[in-house]
């Protein structure tokens, strides 16, 4: 059975505020409880002019105290950052919050440029070598398992304790967090949306591959996230799909800038080689009526044999995304 879930990304637009964007951020998961969604992801980026959600753990907080039913994650908390204690910690009181209900999302890279890596942990440099002891320490204090004989920090506790445990998950768009979910018998969710799809088959073959069974994950559990607009009709979805589609062009040049709106982006005036690219987004994205969209999902986890799949929607306008999750939600035949 395929379960559908949601990556909200905190995307700041054009003559929005900040703030207004994460409180957009909690309100979308109380719609996406409603609609009957699985899970409620939240990212973390640093210094971004593009992604705002820079502090998962709090934003779920206050998701956790707005909710009752739908489970809520990180995509993800950027290990390197951070220590595991610290981590762990955060995650546990999130889980007194919302027992049985929360994921904590890893992921090594560092969501942001090595300048801002610096700012956040001056040993950014050193801090990706370690990231599987790191993992291993992080899943014994998150679950309350006793660390090795011998460790360093093995009277060491993260608290509170309780009768529930997050669920961690590997993130990644690479070979390298494949290898390490498989490792450690953790699920693993390949960030489709981030890389076009290229290495994903061969991400979740290695993780199907090398998993290594846990007690609490006997069989592999690969996912993906996929980048996905609907609307009621095909004009009015690739109207505002040329919001994302222009801010992508900006990314190949290596700017990043807040989402502009579709009027902006459709108005604007474009060079051939803008025109080939923008007309090989719109051959390539997950957008369209819901029907279209929803066949292309499906026959993508078929194709890949997963049943977790998570969707990010970026739009200019607030309502047109909430529109597009409903009409998603209904096509699914989600019951809230």
């Amino acid at each position: 059975m395929l379960h559908l879930s949601v990556l909200d990304q905190s995307v700041a637009g054009v003559g929005k505020s900040h703030g207004q964007t994460i409180r957009d951020t909690v309100a979308m998961a109380e719609l996406c409880e409603s609609l009957g969604y699985k899970r409620f992801w939240v990212s973390e980026h640093h210094s971004h002019p593009t992604i705002v959600g820079t502090a998962p753990e709090i934003l779920l907080a206050g998701i956790a105290m707005r909710t009752n039913r739908i489970r809520l994650g990180s995509a993800g908390v950027m290990l390197p950052h951070y220590a595991p204690l610290k981590v762990a910690e955060q995650f546990r009181v999130l889980e007194a919050f919302a027992p049985g209900r929360i994921d904590l999302g890893l992921g090594r890279a560092p969501g942001t440029d090595g300048r801002t890596s610096l700012a956040l942990n001056p040993a950014a440099a050193e801090r990706p070598a370690e990231f599987p002891n790191d993992v291993q320490d992080l899943a014994a204090w998150v679950s309350g398992q006793p660390l090795p004989e011998g460790h360093p920090f093995a009277a060491v506790q993260a608290n509170p304790q309780g009768e529930t445990s997050p669920e961690i998950w590997m993130l990644g768009s690479s070979l390298y967090g494949a290898q390490v979910a498989a490792h450690f018998g953790l699920p693993y969710s390949f960030a489709w949306f981030f890389t076009e799809g290229q290495g994903g088959p061969e991400a979740i073959q290695i993780y199907r591959d090398r998993y290594q069974p846990s007690e609490r994950f006997p069989e592999p559990c690969p996912g993906i996230c996929v980048w996905a607009l609907a609307a009621e009709t095909e004009e009015e979805a690739h109207y505002h799909f040329a919001s994302r589609a222009r801010w992508q062009l900006y990314r190949d040049r290596g700017r990043y800038t807040a989402l502009e709106s579709a009027e902006t982006a459709v108005g604007a005036a474009y060079s051939e080689s803008e025109t080939a690219r923008m007309e090989q987004l719109r051959q390539t994205a997950m957008v369209g009526t819901p029907d279209i969209v929803a066949e292309r999902i499906r026959a993508l986890a078929t194709r890949l044999d997963i049943e977790e799949i998570a969707v990010v929607t970026w739009a200019h306008d607030e309502g047109v995304r909430r529109r597009s999750y409903e009409l998603l939600a209904k096509e699914f035949g989600m019951a809230g």
